[in-house]
């Protein structure tokens, strides 16, 4: 009963004094509102990377690409054998490498490449040579139709799964499967569609199996896979570059925490088929871009917290300035109530409540307040960033928690004071100033 009375008078004292209220609440306000907005647009960015990386199949994946140098001594040196990548290094990584879940080869032409449509239409787009598990690697579903099989790996097939951007360009609307496309070799700018400047074909027919759903621009690398068509990795070895060689293998780890043993299972057996050279390959995590970007956001976060704090705590000498005045307004009040029968705990309830309701309520406000600024500061930087179409808000339920549980401390810090002060006095010396 004591608390529900405390309760009652503390939001009776705030109603008679709404301005005076409503200033000591502001620094409060202020402090949680403007940590929760730079947590918005910080989470949001966060959010953007994520997605971002997501893209290119996730933080769990790596890839092991071919070098021609070396450094030696901190200077780079051209390696002389002359091992590269093969698919039957993909296979052998798959079969033999525990933290791997799957691994795919790509040999790609990212642009430039002249590719038509057998009604005529033809714009400028890129291939990717690859085999079945590109699909789950890359975590991209199909669209319309299916994926290149394990059977177009072994034939060589002349068949391609078109990405969204390609599949307009040529077809519109309507459906592609089925119809038949034809790619240029290489992204030869001066030469017709077909026909090189000696009269020898440079183009390939392909079937159209499939489409792939939208994937987007990836803003590191700025490259989209929706403007790629992807065939089978033996039919651009054969067709396109008449060699055995690789460009790269996207390998998946089960998990991100299995990336680094994932990199030493797949050095050692490239290793052992290679006659104990892994100096040609150079391995990219995308992970360590990750984890760069929690670095920076905790420091974001250190910084943001530290201001907020500075903020939090002018805006608890506020609270503790008028509960001073509150005490010293109420004294002959206090003193009546304990000429009454009030204890000296029934006093300190009563301000120590009236100062938490005050920062809880200040605190309300701030959350509120700051959810409104995150949403806004978001819809601004769509318009300053203009590479992204959209700016998630992030704010989590923890950090609102987390802010009214602050308040409330700071509530308690601060009116600990005055309400000790408050419940110090004595009747006859509270009648005596009141």
């Amino acid at each position: 009963m004591r608390i529900v009375e405390a309760v009652s008078v503390a939001i009776s004292a705030m109603r008679s004094n709404k301005m005076r209220s409503l200033l000591t609440m502001l620094g409060i306000i202020i402090g949680i509102a403007s940590v929760l907005a730079m947590i918005a647009i910080g989470g949001g960015a966060k959010e953007i990377v994520r997605q971002d990386v997501q893209k290119l199949g996730g933080a769990n994946q790596f890839f092991v690409l071919r070098s021609r140098h070396k450094r030696v001594n901190n200077r780079l040196v051209r390696i002389r054998h002359n091992e590269y990548l093969k698919y039957s290094d993909v296979l052998a990584i798959e079969a033999e490498c525990p933290s791997v879940s799957a691994a795919t080869p790509q040999i790609w032409n990212w642009g430039g490449v002249l590719i038509q449509a057998s009604g005529g239409t033809e714009t400028r787009a890129g291939w990717n040579g690859v085999d079945a598990t590109y699909t789950t690697v890359m975590d991209w579903d199909v669209k319309e139709g299916r994926f290149i099989t394990d059977e177009d790996v072994r034939n060589a097939s002349k068949v391609c799964v078109l990405g969204d951007e390609v599949a307009t360009a040529l077809f519109g609307n309507k459906s592609p499967l089925g119809q038949e496309i034809k790619i240029a070799r290489d992204s030869d700018y001066h030469n017709r569609f077909g026909v090189k400047k000696d009269g020898r074909r440079y183009t390939e027919r392909f079937r159209v199996v499939g489409t792939f759903v939208p994937r987007g621009t990836n803003l590191r690398f700025g490259v989209s896979f929706d403007s790629l068509a992807f065939i089978p990795v033996s039919t651009s070895q054969k067709r396109f570059i008449g060699t055995d060689e690789i460009q790269n293998i996207t390998v998946h780890a089960h998990s991100v925490k299995d990336v680094p043993k994932a990199v030493e299972e797949v050095k050692s057996i490239l290793r052992k088929r290679h006659r104990n050279q892994d100096d040609f390959i150079y391995i990219f995590e995308m992970h360590k871009g990750m984890a760069q970007l929690d670095k920076i956001s905790r420091i974001i976060k250190i910084t943001l917290g530290s201001i907020a704090g500075f903020s939090l705590f002018v805006g608890g000498i506020g609270i503790m300035n008028m509960m001073l005045v509150a005490v010293t307004e109420r004294t002959r009040e206090i003193g009546l109530r304990k000429a009454l029968g009030a204890k000296r705990l029934d006093i300190l309830l009563q301000f120590l409540v009236e100062s938490v309701i005050m920062c809880a309520v200040g605190g309300a406000i701030g959350v509120g307040l700051g959810i409104l600024a995150g949403e806004g500061m978001a819809m601004l930087a769509v318009k300053i960033v203009k590479i992204v179409p959209e700016w998630p808000a992030v704010i989590s339920l923890q950090w609102i928690l987390i802010s009214v549980s602050v308040s409330a401390i700071i509530g308690i810090s601060f009116g600990l004071y005055p309400a000790l002060k408050a419940s110090s006095l004595t009747p006859i010396e509270a009648l005596r100033k009141g």
